[in-house]
């Protein structure tokens, strides 16, 4: 691999003692472990903490996308902001004492070690909530074992997963740590079997409707990645299709105007899995780095570049969501800070499933070609008379564009990077 692209990160521990018991009383606001896992309401409240790391700034609060778009900005979109940590990214030359990178591998293991916690307790869960409260769980560590190994584990298709290496595997809880914390990097392959059981189990116990929290739905979303991921698309077909069955079943639907999907304050009908961002707690980084000032956020840190808009078709409404500031162009999908950040849309699975039923040759749901226009014609194109993968891929990149995909889709199928000329600099 080229120097370029330097992903490597430090994992840091630090345990502070005092020779003098009187110094180590516990502080105020932490809860005994014993207790804080001793009944069925304390693991639920657990539980939250688990979502609560989740959509934190560092994750599923706006940075994993953000990651996403700038390791994927090949001369289509301009980072202007001061803050060195995404430029980096978007520079490809990502230093080991990168901030935002440390926080986002140790946020996701925080999650991931409440999501033990709470898998570790389920006996004291209510009965009837046990499954449920297990399907959570289970659907956070794998959605983060998922954000995890596609940033730091060498690709799927790149071959070779029983040998590249992807993320440690840490399945029980840490309460203590020491030197058996520290766990040497699970292959590729184990990472994604381990995703693949978690989701799985949790599909099958979670229910349709749950509130903001995980659905049965939400997971097959989840899964459609993952499988998509690792190129297994009957799989991803499969779980894109179940998604979307059940999502529809439940009030889920695309919406006829494009940009009334974005800037909400609760779920739209087109949101799969979506952050809730309020006055209250108001985490949405996409604001603070894609909106103005005028809006409330910093000073449009993110230019969208001629050779992106290039990308639309002229009678595309699409195009509806740049505005020009400052001699740039800028994206009004984050806009405003006090609306939710958008993780999966409805869209997305249709698009999953044209792809997969192409290249398995099948119409499992519908036609690739239907699936295609369904998503052309809301947004004003004329349907298209054969669906290719190329078109199929296209209409992704505008469709989902500056909503955190960009890197992952180059990786899976074995794009290229290209610097902020355009030039190549590695080839997945």
């Amino acid at each position: 691999m080229r120097n370029y692209i330097i992903i490597s990160l430090v994992g840091l521990a630090a345990v502070f003692s005092s020779c003098d018991d009187q110094l180590t009383l516990p502080p105020r606001q932490s809860v005994d472990q014993d207790l804080a896992l001793s009944n069925d309401a304390n693991v639920k409240r657990v539980l939250t903490g688990a979502y609560s790391e989740i959509r934190s700034a560092s994750l599923y609060g706006g940075r994993i996308q953000l990651y996403a778009e700038m390791l994927g900005a090949g001369g289509e979109v301009r980072w202007e902001g001061t803050f060195n940590q995404p430029r980096e990214m978007y520079n490809k030359q990502i230093f080991v004492n990168n901030s935002f990178v440390e926080g986002t591998w140790a946020a996701a293991y925080r999650a991931i070690n409440v999501s033990n916690n709470v898998l570790s307790a389920l006996d004291v869960v209510n009965e009837a909530d046990r499954g449920r409260v297990e399907g959570e769980a289970l659907f956070i560590r794998a959605s983060m074992y998922f954000e995890l190994v596609k940033f730091f584990g060498q690709p799927y298709s790149a071959g070779n997963t029983t040998t590249n290496l992807g993320v440690p595997l840490v399945l029980t809880p840490t309460r203590v740590v020491d030197e058996e914390s520290f766990v040497s990097r699970s292959t590729v392959e184990e990472v994604y079997q381990q995703i693949l059981n978690d989701l799985e189990r949790a599909e099958s116990l979670l229910p349709p409707t749950n509130g903001f929290f995980a659905r049965n739905y939400v997971v097959s979303a989840q899964l459609s990645r993952v499988y998509l991921q690792m190129g297994r698309y009957a799989e991803a077909r499969d779980a894109a299709d179940r998604a979307i069955a059940v999502a529809t079943a439940n009030g889920k639907s695309i919406l006829p105007d494009y940009m009334s999907a974005f800037n909400t304050d609760a779920d739209s009908p087109e949101d799969i899995f979506a952050i809730q961002v309020n006055a209250q707690d108001p985490t949405n980084e996409m604001f603070l780095y894609y909106s103005l000032p005028e809006f409330g956020a910093r000073g449009g840190d993110v230019a969208i570049l001629d050779s992106h808009i290039e990308n639309y078709e002229a009678d595309d409404e699409r195009l509806d969501q740049f505005f020009f500031s400052a001699g740039e162009f800028r994206t009004a999908k984050w806009r405003d800070q006090f609306k939710n950040v958008k993780v999966i849309r409805l869209a997305e699975l249709y698009l999953t499933r044209a792809e997969a039923n192409l290249r398995a040759g099948t119409s499992v749901g519908a036609t690739p070609l239907e699936d295609l226009n369904r998503i052309r014609t809301r947004v004003g194109l004329a349907p298209l008379a054969t669906a290719t993968l190329d078109a199929i891929l296209k209409e992704r990149k505008v469709e989902l564009a500056h909503e955190g995909q960009v890197i992952h889709d180059i990786k899976r199928t074995q794009g290229s990077v290209r610097d902020n000329s355009g030039e190549t600099v590695f080839n997945f």
